[in-house]
């Protein structure tokens, strides 16, 4: 059964429709500076990739200001998300879909599709970084710059599989026993405990939301110095779970006030609505899926293919500076700047922001954006 589609409220000057037949998938895509019909010269091009759990619609607050600079401004609701069609996500179904390569492929499918031979930058937050980083990383032809936003890329998986990962056991070992949140999501109960809480759905998107933002004053992040269970043990429960407690459970406890709820500008009840009708309708587990495709040592061994190769495009890292995203993988962070990204611009980590930096602090994001093009030409 198809489900009807959920409108997205936009301002005038972004648009909302489906392109057809993009790697199997009817693409619904997010527009602004869209050239009129048949226009020539075409306007530049940036494509901006979404994180979990979010969609197109987070990046609602920099496209108008993007595309006043001069930019046709594309944000799709990428593979498992939001109105796009096409896939499964049967916790049972074929996991290749979403695989990191087929991702890029789909990027580069819609762009291609739009007309484009390349973009003047693809743009990614959260799981969207590491889409963008790999884009640039195959194509850099068509993907002429990268800005990673909310997660570092450490590169490539070496090959022979270097360097110690999270250690489950040693987590769930601890005195007080512990989880980590990705592995969390590639249980089979994830996705129905989300869906189906006790909270509604709502609710604990703006728990979710909130405890992950800078109005949640415990988020003090600072860089860790490896994977043991009890340095990772301190990041939050958002991270870093407590055995036995699903997340929905877990950021209950931070429900904000109900002032503090209408006083919350970056994310209006309005727009959490939007989230929330996108989850109710499909549920988490199409976003589920890459996480899950990420501890596959199918998948992981299908990108040790690239071990070694840099990103060689310039690019530039953004995070709000109350994020704990960018240290979660410790090492990721100088990595990136050292030695993946021989072209790198900066690491700029916005005041005033958690993880969702580009809709707590979007002027931020669009001048630093805007800046990061100049600089390139």
């Amino acid at each position: 059964m198809t489900l009807p589609a959920v409108p997205y409220p936009l301002p005038s000057g972004i648009r909302a429709r489906m392109v057809p037949g993009i790697n199997g998938l009817d693409m619904h895509v997010l527009e602004a500076g869209y050239p009129a019909d048949g226009a020539v010269p075409m306007r530049p091009a940036i494509l901006l990739l979404h994180g979990f759990p979010e969609l197109a619609y987070s990046w609602r607050k920099v496209m108008l200001p993007l595309a006043d600079a001069g930019y046709h401004v594309i944000a799709p609701d990428q593979r498992g998300y939001g109105n796009t069609t096409g896939w499964s996500a049967a916790y049972d179904g074929d996991l290749y879909p979403f695989r990191m390569q087929n991702l890029v492929r789909d990027a580069l499918g819609l762009v291609v599709a739009l007309g484009y031979r390349e973009v003047a930058a693809v743009v990614g937050h959260d799981f969207g970084s590491p889409v963008a980083a790999w884009c640039a990383l195959l194509h850099p032809d068509v993907f002429r710059s990268v800005v990673l936003m909310s997660a570092p890329f450490g590169g490539p998986p070496a090959l022979p599989l270097a360097g110690a990962g999270v250690d489950h056991a040693a987590l769930a070992a601890l005195p007080r026993p512990r989880m980590h949140y990705q592995a969390y999501y590639g249980t089979p109960h994830a996705n129905a405990n989300m869906r189906d809480c006790a909270q509604g759905v709502h609710q604990f998107l703006r728990a979710y939301y909130h405890v992950k933002s800078a109005d949640w004053a415990e988020n003090r992040p600072y860089p860790l110095h490896s994977f043991a269970a009890s340095e990772l043990a301190v990041m939050p429960t958002y991270y870093i779970m407590d055995s036995g407690q699903g997340m929905a459970q877990t950021v209950a406890p931070h429900l904000p006030a109900l002032e503090a709820i209408a006083a919350c500008q970056w994310l209006t009840e309005v727009e959490l609505a939007v989230y929330a009708a996108q989850y109710q309708r499909h549920g988490f587990q199409g976003g589920l899926q890459w996480y899950r495709t990420a501890a596959d040592a199918r998948f992981i061994g299908e990108m040790q293919t690239w071990a070694g190769r840099t990103i060689d495009v310039p690019s530039l890292f953004i995070a709000g500076k109350s994020d704990w995203g960018t240290y979660q993988k410790p090492g990721d962070f100088e990595r990136m700047q050292g030695a993946v990204c021989t072209d790198f611009r900066g690491a700029d980590l916005v005041p005033g922001a958690g993880h969702w930096v580009q809709q707590e602090q979007p002027r931020a994001v669009f001048d630093l954006l805007c800046g990061f093009l100049k600089d390139i030409g």
